[in-house]
This record gives structure tokens, C-alpha cells and sequence, in this order.
């Protein structure tokens, strides 16, 4: 089984950059998809070409915001939207799609926002998806986290740690506390797991050619129930693809 995440920075946007080529070439069993900024129906407008998968969306009550989706060759036997807290899911961040071996959580985490504005509800937001996640560990499946979780967790994950430790959206100790509290609960870092020297990253900003300097920080993850990772054969990011400001990540197992 393959599984995919990719935040696609506006599915209709990334419909046009050659999304469905890219899904053709990927040919995952899973994609989840972040920052679709699309309604469901938008959602499944766009993909109405991508063969074989069953869709199950989730928008913002802001239109043209947010948004995630999870596509899947199998039907989930159980689809649930948003984490059940109120406050918490009024912007279509989390899709979680149970299937006959695995549980899959889509996420997209809300960013602190331009002078870490949204820092303090950032920590309301970790701690309500961690106990989200811990409680659903707790069942039968192992589950698998995956999406933009918006951080940094390590100095290797960002190309610049000084200069951003404390002084960026996604590199702040709160938000690193964050990611490490998830990971105390259980979950393992799939990516880190298997390359934990690689300098890798899966997101960039679109000003001063970032990219193509490959200043990027690695703020895409894949997740996973702790033991779950043994039977993962491997974890990857494809820098080369293109579309978005974000490039996919993923595992097989």
C-alpha cells in the first residue's frame, strides 16, 4: 500500500499545474490532500478525472480557505470530519477515513498566523488533536497521521534554525513542544524513522527563489502508530515534484 500527502495550495489551482499527470505517476492507494481552499463539491468537481478513487472532502466555512480531502482506491468504511470540538472544526482541517486494515487522519494544522497571532489558539489546536489522535490509537487499527502539520520539528527540518527559532510561524518552541508531545503519545515520525540524518524539506516559500536555493523547511509528515512503523518498507518526500509551494510526501508499507 502506498499512501500520499500533498498540500496542494488550491486543488482547482493545482488541477491546472498537471495534478492529475502527477496522480497518474504517483498511483497511491491513499492521497490526502491539504489547503484544497475548494468545497467538497469543488473538491470532487476536480477530481471527477482522477480514475478509481473515492473522494471524501471537507471545506472551510470561509470560502477559498483551508480544506482537506482524503482520495482512496478502497472505500472507507467509515468517514469522520473534523476532530468534534467545537471551535476546532469550522475550517475543514481534518478528514479521518477508516479503512479495513488502517485508520488515516488528514490533517492540515492552523498556522500562528504573521506575528504568531494565532500562537495561543495553535496550543488549544495541539492539544485538542493529540487527544483526537491518542483516542483513536486506542482502537483496534493502527492509525496513520498524515498532512501539513506546520512546524519544524528539529534544526535539521528548516534550513535556517537561528534565524527563525522563536521568530517564525512554525519554528517556535511552543509549536516544536507541540510535535514532540504527539510524538510522546506514540506516534512515530515515519520520514525521520528511516533518513534520520537526511536534509530533506517539503515546503518553501515562494519569494527568493527558495526553492531553487532549496531553503525549505520539512513541515509535511507521515505518522504513525507506535509498532506500525516496522511493517512500513519505506518513507519518502519527492522534491522534484512540482505544483504547489509544498511537494509530496509519503510511506509504503
Amino acid at each position: 500500500m502506498k499512501l500520499i500527502s500533498f498540500n496542494v495550495n488550491g486543488i482547482r489551482a493545482s488541477v491546472g499545474k498537471g495534478l492529475h499527470d502527477t496522480l497518474r505517476t504517483l498511483d497511491a492507494d491513499i492521497v490526502c490532500f491539504q489547503e484544497t481552499k475548494a468545497t467538497p463539491e469543488q473538491v470532487a468537481t476536480a477530481l471527477k478525472d482522477a480514475d478509481g478513487y473515492h473522494v471524501n472532502a471537507y471545506g472551510a466555512e470561509k470560502l477559498g480557505y483551508s480544506g482537506t480531502a482524503i482520495a482512496s482506491k478502497e472505500k472507507p468504511a467509515k468517514v469522520d470530519f473534523g476532530i468534534g470540538m467545537k471551535g476546532h472544526d469550522d475550517e475543514g482541517r481534518v478528514v479521518t477515513c477508516s479503512f479495513k486494515d488502517v485508520v488515516v487522519v488528514n490533517v492540515y494544522t492552523p498556522n500562528s498566523g504573521e506575528g504568531m497571532k494565532r500562537l495561543g489558539y495553535r496550543a488549544e489546536w495541539d492539544a485538542a488533536f493529540k487527544a483526537y489522535v491518542t483516542n483513536l490509537a486506542k482502537g483496534k487499527l493502527p492509525v496513520i497521521i498524515t498532512g501539513d502539520l506546520n512546524v519544524a520539528h528539529q534544526p535539521i527540518d528548516i534550513a535556517r534554525p537561528k534565524e527563525n527559532y522563536n521568530k517564525t510561524s512554525g519554528y517556535t518552541q511552543q509549536e516544536i513542544d507541540g510535535m514532540g508531545a504527539l510524538q510522546a503519545a506514540g506516534f512515530v515520525d515515519t520520514f525521520r524513522h528511516f533518513h534520520p540524518d537526511a536534509v530533506k524539506y517539503s515546503w518553501w516559500s515562494q519569494r527568493f527563489g527558495a526553492r531553487a536555493k532549496n531553503v525549505g523547511w520539512r513541515i509535511d509528515y507521515v505518522l504513525v502508530s507506535k509498532g506500525f512503523e516496522k511493517k512500513v518498507k519505506e518513507a519518502f518526500i519527492l522534491n522534484e515534484v512540482m505544483g504547489s509551494d509544498h511537494c509530496p510526501v509519503g510511506i509504503v508499507w
